[in-house]
């Protein structure tokens, strides 16, 4: 069969049509040009839709208030960093925590909170939103980004409590609007919530990398339990300067304590009048699908209701989460610890049936131990290599006391005291903790880090000494700094300082400045990461052989994960197939 060509090239060299055809490929052409032209205006008016719909649904409305008129209350200074409402107070100790207590229902108590801490409410969303933009300088990026977050955290309010939106809606009433760009006061400080949910699931980010245990009986000098946390979570220096201890005196549930950060209800770390205790630690977690109650909330839930450890477990099953969580409980009431460990579908519970538990950030309960990105987890995270040294810390350490709580908590070695370098993700103090905590149950007793990280004093608090004050008459340490746990000595060795230098030229990388190689490597000679950033500031110069000597130094050091082993031995064959492409 003969084939006619629809053209053909005349003498002169330009192609002419072949009359024969001229009509059916026109026709065709037209229906094709049409087709095309109905499809993408209905994409166009599709993607419109879709961007009005995500914009309407990120922004939520806020709860109806029935009684409004704690808006009128004005809060009273005391001196320049004190101030009162009521009973209600906050004031700034001289150890650099800031210390609050709020009362009373939930709108009235987010009212208050808000009028005693705006400045740390809007200095912390200044702190978080600048941090932002230096990890993701892209505007246009940023804005797609919050349109998409938008429109996973779009069912939110359904999986929050009407009592916690009321809450959150009276601290909003505090919030800056300079920051309407993100969203309206009160959709951003309920998103705000989610923050850490959505990072460490959409990239697995794991900026919270924590570690916490607990001791009682034969384990305790006492008998009496001791539990110990690091929040090991990082978003930039200027997130964690403002540090809140907060005491909450609600009209429902249970008095409670815990440490946070302006405009945040949410529980990390924290202690109720029943001696229960609640810390989290993030496990690996999948993509999550749509929105769910956040992490903090779940937490926060238990420490306001429940008194012992089943009323915990209680309350988080019936809480769907989108990410992977372990909740290490603490319970004066059944005298043992548990972790509860829960996915957005399984909750497992691991009880060691001992005087002690351990808790990094891989699972350990006999329901998701074996499950895959649990095994993905201990396989290539630093988790197993930071429990198995906390386990060794421990061992040295019993019995406990408070004081070789911190000494754990602050221990920046490795296996066998190993030297791994200073900030090393597999030590158990990496040296980016937004804080650490000590608890005692038993005695409603908590001590609270203080800069920098867990290094400076821990300042200790009685509950049962707090909750019996009736307001602030005066300016006065609430502490009992008689039971103060003092600075580590560290803090004056050449070790540390060699490692601020090192730190510095490493901010110095992270936000783009000129950085002298000559600061890393030498002031921190152990840690994988200074020959990793040697390595990828002379990669950016080209000088690949260079580049390459560091990336294999690294290689010789204790790394953390092995994705960054893997990240370093792609850029050593990088830099190879770049000097050999410049050879040929």
């Amino acid at each position: 069969m003969i084939v006619k060509p629809l053209f053909s090239l005349s003498n002169s060299g330009y192609s002419s049509f072949s009359p024969a055809y001229l009509c059916i490929p026109m026709r065709i052409l037209k229906k094709i040009l049409k087709s095309l032209a109905w499809f993408l205006g209905i994409f166009v008016v599709l993607l419109l839709l879709f961007g009005i719909y995500v914009w309407k649904v990120s922004e939520f409305k806020p709860p109806a208030v029935a009684d409004r008129q704690v808006e009128q209350l004005q809060r009273q200074p005391l001196d320049s960093t004190a101030y009162t409402l009521g009973d209600n107070w906050l004031r700034k100790s001289r150890y650099g925590l800031f210390e609050m207590y709020t009362s009373g229902k939930p709108y009235e108590r987010g009212v208050i909170n808000g009028k005693l801490s705006r400045e740390l409410i809007v200095s912390q969303e200044m702190a978080f939103t600048h941090q932002i933009r230096k990890m993701i300088p892209s505007p246009s990026y940023l804005k797609f980004l919050k349109y998409i977050i938008g429109f996973m955290n779009r069912d939110l309010p359904a999986h929050v409590t009407d009592e916690y939106k009321e809450e959150i809606y009276g601290i909003s009433r505090a919030a800056s609007d300079s920051f309407q760009w993100i969203g309206s006061n009160y959709s951003r400080q309920l998103n705000y919530h989610a923050a850490h949910d959505i990072g460490h699931a959409l990239q697995n980010l794991m900026l919270v990398g924590c570690t916490s245990f607990g001791a009682w009986d034969t384990k305790t000098e006492s008998g009496a339990m001791i539990l110990g946390r690091n929040f090991d979570f990082w978003v930039g220096d200027e997130f964690a300067k403002n540090k809140i201890v907060s005491f909450v005196a609600p009209d429902k549930g249970h008095k409670f304590a815990f440490v946070t950060w302006g405009g945040f209800i949410g529980v990390v770390s924290g202690m109720n009048d029943k001696g229960l205790t609640v810390t989290i630690n993030a496990a690996r977690s999948s993509i999550p699908h749509g929105a769910a109650t956040p992490v903090s909330l779940v937490a926060r839930e238990v420490l306001q209701y429940a008194g012992n450890i089943q009323e915990a477990i209680a309350i988080a099953r019936r809480r769907k989460m989108f990410v992977s969580e372990s909740f290490l409980i603490g319970s004066a009431a059944d005298h043992r610890s548990v972790v509860i460990e829960k996915t957005p579908d399984t909750l497992g519970v691991y009880d060691p049936h001992t005087d002690n538990i351990e808790c990094a950030n891989h699972y350990q309960s006999d329901v998701l131990k074996g499950q895959e990105l649990n095994r993905e987890q201990m396989a290539g995270s630093a988790s197993v290599y930071r429990y198995q040294r906390l386990q060794e810390l421990l061992q040295k350490s019993y019995p406990l006391n408070p004081a070789k709580v911190a000494a754990i908590l602050r221990d920046y070695k490795g296996l066998n005291d190993a030297d791994i370098g200073v900030g090393n993700e597999k030590a158990v103090n990496q040296f980016v903790a937004h804080h650490s905590v000590i608890f005692m149950p038993d005695s409603l007793r908590m001590w609270v880090s203080t800069s920098p990280w867990q290094m400076g004093a821990y300042v200790c608090y009685d509950l049962r000494k707090v909750f019996a004050m009736k307001g602030l008459a005066g300016d006065e340490e609430i502490a009992d700094t008689g039971l103060n746990i003092a600075p580590d000595p560290f803090l004056a060795t050449p070790t540390y300082a060699h490692f601020l230098q090192f730190r510095q030229a490493k901010m110095s990388w992270l936000d783009h400045l000129k950085t002298d190689v000559g600061q890393l490597a030498p002031n921190n000679p152990e840690y994988y990461d200074a020959y990793r950033l040697t390595g990828d500031i002379y990669l950016g110069q080209k000088s690949y052989q260079q580049a390459i000597a560091a990336y294999r130094m690294a290689l010789t050091k204790v790394i953390a994960t092995e994705a960054e082993r893997k990240s370093i031995l792609d850029k050593i064959s990088k830099c190879e197939q770049a000097m050999s492409k410049a050879k040929s």
